[in-house]
């Protein structure tokens, strides 16, 4: 009964200190996007504050999930540091807890913010991102068009040979392209001609260019008002291939992943995205081991921060290892369910031991 009470309590506590945590970053994130997007409007008077406030708001949450491992890190530390201090583990000791009792109620925390987070709150900011990117813009940029980092790339295979294709932004899912590039080679694979398109529409088996102008080897540079090239990509396959991994959501990752991979593109970056999300809840339960492992020895004679360094130091190495492995996994170097898994699986096993050594060493 008793240990069921501190179980509660612990939840409880821990749930509110990373959740304050997060709020903070999350607000001190809104006014650094809000005032650089201020800057932005500032040559666009058609633009309010009150416009502006409502895309941050939609931009920010997406942003924020980076930092939702450093919550929990920062959050746990603080919760245990707390504790100790107030001698309140010392308390839950003397009622017959271990150990590993207490720390049930941190880890299952960790755990369910993990699993709440891709199932609701990822969706979710991928909805309000691309809502975000739509209204941008239009806003400041071409008008109901998305532009993406590196752009949008498309290879096919068509009766005009492989067609390799290239955009600075898209619109409707992907079936309009801006700013478009073609080069068109033979069945061979000799380079046959390069398209540029100020823009390109996808009808029923063919891509639609306008204003585009040709450049073929041993031709003069000629232009067209419109330039058909024949595809086999559907609207569904355009649509899967304009949207980046971070912008889609977790319940259609594998779709949009299979529908990359059919319209003959490099679906790994989706893949991988799909299996760091998978491994979130247990990369935030290795975040609270490593926490623990630094945090919850009482000491009267200090020293106190500089642990609490080594702790934070800590973190950060996992975290970074984390994203070393998912630019590995981003180049095809190592499977994307290694990239993932293992920093996670890795801070796991080492803050248990960690706590092992320190408890029953």
């Amino acid at each position: 009964m008793i240990g069921a009470t501190i179980t509660r309590y612990l939840a409880a506590r821990f749930t509110k200190t990373i959740l304050s945590i997060f709020f903070t970053i999350f607000c001190l994130m809104f006014v650094v996007v809000f005032v650089e997007m201020l800057r932005r409007a500032s040559d666009n008077p058609q633009v309010t504050a009150k416009t502006v406030a409502m895309l941050t708001l939609m931009k920010v949450p997406a942003a924020a999930e980076n930092i939702l491992v450093f919550a929990v890190l920062f959050g746990s530390m603080a919760a245990f540091v707390d504790l100790t201090r107030k001698l309140e583990l010392i308390v839950a000791r003397a009622a017959g807890m271990s150990v590993w009792q207490f720390l049930f109620a941190p880890v299952m925390t960790a755990f369910l913010i993990g699993v709440i987070s891709i199932t609701i709150y990822n969706p979710l900011s991928a909805s309000l991102k691309q809502h975000a990117d739509q209204m941008e813009l239009e806003l400041f940029g071409v008008p109901g068009s998305v532009r993406i980092d590196h752009g949008v790339w498309l290879r096919q295979h068509g009766v005009d040979g492989l067609a390799v294709i290239h955009a600075s932004g898209s619109a409707n899912k992907g079936t309009e392209l801006f700013e478009v590039n073609v080069n068109i080679y033979s069945a061979t694979g000799g380079f046959t001609e390069r398209v540029v398109a100020s823009r390109a529409r996808l009808d029923p088996g063919v891509w639609v260019l306008s204003d585009a102008v040709i450049s073929a080897p041993g031709e003069e540079t000629r232009s067209v008002k419109t330039y058909m090239l024949a595809t086999s990509l559907t609207p569904e396959q355009a649509a899967a291939a304009s949207i980046p991994p971070q912008s889609t959501a977790f319940w259609s990752l594998t779709t949009v992943a299979q529908e990359t991979a059919d319209a003959g593109l490099d679906a790994t970056g989706y893949w991988l995205h799909y299996q760091n999300l998978l491994a979130r809840p247990l990369l935030l339960v290795a975040m609270v081991l490593v926490a623990a492992s630094f945090s919850m020895r009482f000491s009267r004679m200090g020293g106190v921060t500089q642990t609490l360094a080594y702790g934070v130091v800590a973190g950060f190495v996992l975290y970074i290892a984390t994203k070393v492995l998912s630019d590995l996994g981003s180049a095809a170097l190592i499977s994307p369910s290694v990239a993932a898994w293992s920093p996670a699986i890795v801070g796991v096993m080492l803050g248990a031991l960690m706590l092992l050594y320190q408890e029953d060493g």
